[in-house]
C-alpha cells in the first residue's frame, strides 16, 4: 500500500511543474547574495539523504514554534527534511491574515515560482509567500506582498537573518534550475499535533485550522506535497469532482473523490490521531495557548491602528485587540507632576464596515509606506526592477 500511495503522490507532485514565467537570469542575476552556493556541509547533507541539489523543494511553517523547514525530494520520489531554520521574526497572532494593514502573517497553502523571487530586495533577498491566493480572494482576505525576506524585520512576513536567507533562497534557486516551476509553502499556526490542537479546541480559528489540518495530515502519511484546490470557500486536498468538472472556488463542492489508497491510509492515521486526541483532551497541558487573532473585528482593529500610525497619529505602543480596543495617546511616558494635569483624551480605534474597508483598500499601501513590511516601496525604476518591485520584499 505504501508504494501506491507514493506513486499517488508523485502523481499528485507533477502537478505543481506547470508552466511560470519567471527566468533563472531574474532569480540570479550577476549579484553575489543570490548566487551563494549551499555550504558544502548542506550539500553532504542531502547526497547521504538521497537528495540532489537541484531536486523539488517544498517550505513549511509554523509559527508557534517560529521554525521555517525545507523539505527535499529523495530519489525515492518522496520527500524529507533537507533543512530548519529559527524564524527571526514574525507579526501579529496566530491565525490566519484578513485584511491589509491587520500586520497577520498568512497561514494556509500557497505556491512559489520564479517569478515571485526577489533578488534585490531592501531586506536582503525575499520571495513573495502568494498572499492572496484563491482560499483568500474567495472569503474576502486581502493584502499584497507577504514575504519570506531576510533582515530580522517584520510586519505581516516571516523574516529571517540573511544568512538564513541566503540558504532558503539557494534551496528555491537549485530547485527551479533543475525544473521545479513553483515549491508550495505550507504555513500552520504550530505543528498539528494531538496535543496541540487540544490545546486550542476552544479557539475562534479551530474550524479553519482543522480545515488545514487535513493538508497537513495528508503530507505526513504520503510525504509528497498534497495536491490543493479550493471550492465552496474551503481547502481541499487529493481531491477531484466525480463529475470532472473544475472546482470553483466559490462554488459549493460537487461530490469528490480521492485515491482509494490514501482514503484507507487517511482513515487508519485519523483513528490513531482521534485516541491521542481525546487522552490529550483529559491531560491539564503544561503550556498555554498563545495570542490568537479574533476573527475579521479585530483585524480590522488593527488595520484601522496601522492607518492612523503611518499617518503620525500618537497611538498605543502595540495594536489593539478586542480586549483592548482603544488607540490611546502615547502621553503617560511624561514625567510625573505635582499638579494632575488634564485627562487626556483616548482615541478608540473604529472598525471599517466591508465597505469601507474595500474603499480604504487602495489606499492602505501608500498610508502604510516604509512602517509596514508588506507594503514595500520598491528600489529605483528601470523595467526589471519595476517588475520585481511588484513582488520585492
Amino acid at each position: 500500500m505504501t508504494t501506491r500511495i507514493v506513486s499517488i503522490g508523485l502523481m499528485i507532485a507533477g502537478l505543481f511543474l506547470a508552466g511560470c514565467n519567471g527566468t533563472l537570469e531574474d532569480i540570479a542575476p550577476s549579484s553575489e547574495k543570490a548566487n551563494k552556493p549551499l555550504p558544502a556541509r548542506v550539500v553532504q547533507s542531502l547526497k547521504a539523504k538521497g537528495m540532489s541539489s537541484t531536486s523539488p523543494i517544498m517550505v513549511r511553517i509554523f509559527k508557534e514554534e517560529a521554525v521555517l523547514e525545507v523539505w527535499k525530494q529523495k530519489d525515492n520520489g518522496r520527500y524529507d527534511l533537507a533543512a530548519s531554520y529559527d524564524i527571526c521574526k514574525w507579526s501579529g497572532r496566530l491565525g490566519p491574515k484578513f485584511i491589509e494593514g491587520d500586520r497577520q502573517a498568512p497561514e494556509g497553502f500557497y505556491s512559489v515560482g520564479p517569478h515571485q523571487m526577489n533578488p534585490r530586495s531592501s531586506y536582503h533577498l525575499a520571495f513573495n509567500i502568494g498572499f492572496p491566493n484563491s482560499y483568500d480572494r474567495a472569503n474576502g482576505r486581502t493584502g499584497q506582498h507577504l514575504m519570506v525576506h531576510g533582515a530580522c524585520s517584520s510586519a505581516g512576513c516571516y523574516s529571517m537573518t540573511d544568512k538564513q536567507v541566503e540558504e532558503i533562497y539557494a534551496f528555491a534557486r537549485d530547485a527551479f534550475k533543475g525544473g521545479q516551476q513553483s515549491f508550495q509553502i505550507q504555513a500552520f499556526p504550530f505543528r498539528m499535533t494531538p496535543a496541540n490542537m487540544a490545546r486550542y479546541k476552544d479557539d475562534p480559528n479551530y474550524e479553519f485550522w482543522t480545515m488545514l489540518k487535513e493538508g497537513y495530515d495528508h503530507f505526513e502519511i504520503t510525504k509528497v506535497p498534497p495536491k490543493v484546490d479550493v471550492c465552496g470557500k474551503r481547502y481541499v486536498f487529493n481531491s477531484v469532482a466525480t463529475d470532472g468538472r473544475p472546482l470553483n472556488p466559490v462554488a459549493a463542492c460537487p461530490s469528490l473523490a480521492k485515491p482509494q489508497s490514501l482514503e484507507i491510509a487517511y482513515r487508519s492515521y485519523l483513528k490513531t490521531y482521534d485516541s491521542a486526541f481525546q487522552a490529550a483532551l483529559g491531560k491539564k497541558s503544561n503550556k498555554s495557548p498563545a495570542p490568537t487573532i479574533a476573527g475579521f473585528k479585530e483585524a480590522s482593529l488593527v488595520a484601522d491602528w496601522s492607518r492612523r500610525r503611518a499617518r503620525g497619529e500618537r497611538v498605543s505602543r502595540e495594536p489593539p485587540t478586542l480586549e483592548r480596543p482603544q488607540v490611546m495617546l502615547a502621553e503617560q511616558q511624561r514625567p510625573a507632576q505635582t499638579t494632575a494635569p488634564a485627562q487626556a483624551p483616548a482615541t478608540v480605534a473604529e472598525v471599517p464596515t466591508p465597505a469601507a474597508t474595500a474603499r480604504a483598500e487602495s489606499g492602505i499601501a501608500e498610508a502604510t509606506g516604509a512602517a509596514q513590511a508588506e507594503t514595500v516601496v520598491s528600489e529605483k525604476p528601470g523595467l526589471r526592477s519595476r517588475l520585481l518591485g511588484m513582488f520585492g520584499g
